[in-house]
């Protein structure tokens, strides 16, 4: 697992870089505010119902939550399930929400 941070994760959406963004916070989090990664709950992976994530086991997935516990969770999980490229956003949704308020990903 690596680690990338908010500044350095906007800056390759910036470059228009096509990244995998998983966000595996809960339904109720998500919709309240969210960047526009794909949702896929921290639970999903734990009971290992990650169908929609099999073709990407040797891509790079950039994994992130609320603050970094749960995606770092998560990343190890499906390092263990043999995904090869997990990559943790530090301090999550809140590092983002601080840094660039509501902007999305597009």
């Amino acid at each position: 697992m690596r680690e990338i941070t908010v500044e350095q994760l906007k800056e390759r959406l910036d470059a228009g870089e096509t990244l995998n963004i998983i966000d595996v916070r809960e339904p109720e989090e998500y919709k309240e505010y969210n960047i526009g990664a794909k949702l896929i709950p921290l639970g999903h992976i734990l009971s290992m119902q990650i169908d929609e994530l099999e073709d990407l086991r040797n891509e790079e997935l950039i994994i992130h939550c609320r603050s970094g516990k749960r995606s770092m969770q998560a990343c190890m999980v499906l390092e263990q399930l043999g995904f090869t490229d997990t990559v943790n956003v530090a301090g999550g949704v809140l590092a983002w929400k601080e840094k660039y308020g509501d902007t999305r990903i597009s």
